[in-house]
């Protein structure tokens, strides 16, 4: 397939010496100033072809091959911006402040497809501008961050405002000492009515985006989960959880209930459905994952005092329940 480039770009020529070699390695070789990541990001975009042709990066190039490179190889920096973002405070002290999350809302900078995506609207650039200072350990993208929660998941979260405070409470994550309870709806009926989920964790080989229960050699990771409601509606069963952590892994608590066959409601990346049906053919959505860190229990980094600290249910969730069903 031929496809137009209205910006040349980059243009280089194969030597027979490169005969053998991936597109990707060489553009890697060639482009030393760029990561082999945004190198195969380029190539997905099909903004690297290869004699008019868009190629993908495992081509072995036999030499002689004209390619061309439209777009720019390396990105803009990712960085925090101060930006006059509504925050609710749950909570606040000299070391540390506990925020309410909105689902939709990234933490920090991170992918996206143009600056805006990249570096706007997060949680640390609200943070920036209601706090100004806060703890310099976790980089400058990343200020004051000691833990995560994923765009589409609401509630709480911590903040270290110094970087005293941030060691503090990261060693109480490291020794998991800090308690997260999350809500969480899934599909189906779970067959027990508590469990442990200690699967290993992965990054997924071919969607890259997905975390995977199913290779060796993965991060440890436990999911302690006990059944609150089961739920049969119109519109199928359901299974309402609280869900505690041990381990922070990257969707942790998403890819071990999908690996049960039960995956968060709205959490299509793990094969949650987009619509609903009912069983008059009606359908509903979830525009985001049934997700929500409820409760979180930590010590005071300075005194060690105990502090805990609850978020409730988004009104979008409560709404949902109602939707399906649920009247109490």
């Amino acid at each position: 397939m031929l496809v137009a480039v209205d910006h040349p770009g980059h243009q280089f020529e194969a030597s027979p010496a490169d005969g053998g070699k991936r597109l990707d390695q060489f553009l890697a070789a060639q482009m030393s100033e760029s990561s082999r990541a945004r190198i195969q990001q380029l190539i997905r975009e099909e903004k690297v072809l290869v004699d008019g042709a868009a190629a993908k990066a495992s081509l072995r190039l036999r030499g002689g091959e004209h390619i061309q490179v439209a777009g720019e190889f390396q990105r803009r920096p990712l960085r925090a911006i101060a930006e006059q973002i509504p925050l609710e405070i749950v909570y606040e002290d000299d070391d540390l402040a506990v925020v309410n999350k909105p689902a939709g809302m990234m933490v920090h900078a991170g992918a996206g497809a143009t600056e805006d995506a990249r570096n706007r609207g997060t949680l640390v650039n609200a943070l920036l501008h209601h706090f100004k200072m806060l703890s310099g350990v976790g980089g400058e993208t990343r200020p004051g961050i000691v833990h995560r929660l994923d765009r589409a998941t609401s509630g709480m979260i911590v903040i270290a405002k110094n970087d005293e405070a941030h060691r503090k409470l990261a060693a109480q994550f490291a020794k998991r000492e800090v308690k997260k309870t999350y809500i969480a709806l899934v599909h189906g009926w779970l067959k027990e009515e508590r469990g442990t989920i200690s699967s290993s964790i992965s990054r997924d080989r071919l969607r890259r985006t997905r975390m995977t229960t199913r290779r060796s050699g993965g991060r440890e990771a436990i999911t302690d989960y006990t059944v609150t409601k089961r739920l049969q509606s119109p519109h199928g069963k359901f299974t309402l959880l609280a869900v505690r952590i041990g381990t922070g892994r990257t969707h942790q608590i998403r890819v071990h209930l999908a690996s049960l066959g039960h995956p968060v409601v709205g959490d299509t990346l793990y094969g949650a459905p987009r619509e609903i049906r009912g069983r008059e053919k009606e359908t509903i959505s979830l525009a985001r994952n049934y997700l929500h860190a409820a409760k979180l229990e930590l010590k005071q980094p300075s005194n060690g005092h105990a502090l805990s600290f609850e978020a409730p249910l988004p009104e979008e969730l409560q709404r949902f329940l109602l939707q399906i069903g649920d009247k109490q």
